[in-house]
């Protein structure tokens, strides 16, 4: 995948440097994707042939990396025995009936705006983000070419609002924990549609600190110089006669470099200041074998949602606190406030801009957590149930889906899958996930959501 927020290229041979010294092959390719390295004119002359919606619908879907306890987030049972009720109360809500815990009295004073999931019921039990971008069991029989992400098919089927801004972008950590940071692909949907992952590795955290390929945001931002450098690039093509080759394809593709917008998208610091003062400070530091507290990346999605991205995937930290470290009551209440700021303040940006009809957003992780805390003071892994929070889309909220019994062990009403959740953020982006069908690289074809899922009725 094309890294822009990420370090630098090590190995680029004398001759293939960037900018004034960028060949012709680096150029056209700028990194490519990691598979097969595909070109960037590829990949968008295959995104010209979907269709473009008549909307600009978005998603943004934001993964817990570690399994956040859903007993102490949203679903807590205050009357169960000290062993399971844990160590917080909850609180009311602005909606009668809805209480979630103490730490989150932003989001409990706009309930209205929000959805708890209470009751999602068919987690595949491993630490691994795959069924939080798919909604698929990763052990499950897969179709040939592999199961496509979610945003990839909402690029495949919506296709690009512009050409400045790919349709299906990742702000996606390099994790200690593999699993944790990985977007998922563009299964039988092709490499067109792999996700357009923004964020590197460790050594580089902060979208101050984004370099396309060693270009600089900073550099990026300078038009001139920028120009000057592409200036020189096609005059060495056209005395190489190669230049005429270069179709409308490859345009897009130097737009995208040369436009402003995916940049500016970047740049915190085109924010308004008491905008993003909202969602709290970002600590760039990474939690153990996780991602970092990048809290402001919220604020970055919603950015990159207005310069034309339909589908934002990002990773948050680390949610995996049981075993001998005993943290799942501190670390609670270290990581609780800083979510609750920061999902607030993005909710409450998309209705101030009257994105919250077009942008849904998706809060989770890929299991919850035991209700009987352990000999350590902790919670280990429970795949029997688990949360959500879900935002915007014009969905209908202000409600709880979903009950599970006394002390939270599994579902007594309304089981939900992954995939209906998905199903339900397909339907807010303008998909009818009962009327996809597209054929995989075998030519059997291939349904975006399997036979019998619908959204969920009650919030669309």
């Amino acid at each position: 995948m094309l890294s822009i927020l990420g370090r630098p290229a090590t190995n680029v041979s004398a001759g293939a440097s960037f900018c004034d010294r960028m060949s012709r092959r680096s150029f056209l390719t700028i990194g490519g994707f990691a598979m097969g390295g595909i070109a960037l004119p590829q990949v968008l002359r295959a995104e010209s042939a979907a269709r473009t919606g008549s909307s600009h619908k978005a998603i943004i879907n934001i993964y817990l990396p570690g399994g956040p306890s859903h007993a102490d987030l949203w679903d807590l049972k205050p009357d169960a025995p000290s062993e399971i009720r844990g160590e917080f109360r909850p609180i009311a809500t602005n909606v009668p009936g809805i209480e979630i815990c103490e730490l989150f009295p932003r989001m409990a004073q706009m309930m209205d705006k929000f959805v708890p999931v209470r009751s999602i019921s068919d987690a595949d039990g491993a630490h691994d983000g795959f069924q939080c971008m798919t909604g698929r069991k990763k052990g499950d029989r897969k179709p040939a070419g592999g199961w496509p992400a979610a945003g990839s098919w909402i690029s495949k089927l919506q296709g690009p609002v512009n050409g400045a801004v790919p349709p299906n972008l990742a702000l996606m950590y390099t994790t200690g924990n593999r699993t944790w940071g990985e977007p998922a692909e563009g299964g039988f949907l092709g490499v067109a549609h792999t996700p357009f992952n923004l964020l590197g590795t460790k050594a580089r955290s902060s979208p101050e600190a984004m370099v396309l390929q060693g270009i600089t945001l900073e550099r990026l931002k300078d038009r001139d110089q920028l120009m000057k450098s592409f200036d020189g690039f096609r005059r060495s093509a056209d005395t190489k006669g190669v230049m005429e080759s270069l179709d409308v394809y490859t345009q897009q593709a130097l737009g995208i470099l040369t436009t402003s917008k995916l940049a500016e998208a970047l740049d915190l610091s085109k924010e308004d200041p008491r905008i993003l003062a909202r969602y709290g400070k970002s600590e760039e530091a990474f939690q153990r074998d996780g991602a970092p507290r990048m809290i402001e990346n919220f604020c970055v999605a919603r950015r990159l949602v207005e310069a034309g991205a339909r589908y934002v995937s990002l990773n948050y930290s680390r949610w995996d606190w049981h075993g001998g470290d005993g943290m799942n009551f501190p670390m609670s209440r270290e990581e609780f406030p800083l979510l609750d700021q920061g999902l607030s303040a993005l909710v409450t940006d998309l209705h101030e801009r009257g994105l919250d009809k077009d942008v849904s957003v998706v809060v989770w992780g890929e299991f919850g957590r035991t209700p009987k805390i352990n000999n350590m003071n902790s919670r280990d892994h429970w795949p029997r149930v688990s949360c959500a929070m879900l935002a915007g889309g014009g969905m209908k909220t202000g409600q709880v889906i979903g009950k599970t019994n006394r002390y939270a062990e599994y579902a007594v009403e309304r089981p939900v899958k992954f995939q209906e959740v998905f199903a339900t953020l397909y339907k807010c982006a303008g998909v009818d996930p009962r009327q996809v069908r597209i054929f995989d690289v075998a030519g059997v074809p291939q349904y975006i959501v399997d036979e019998g899922i619908e959204p969920i009725h009650e919030l669309v």
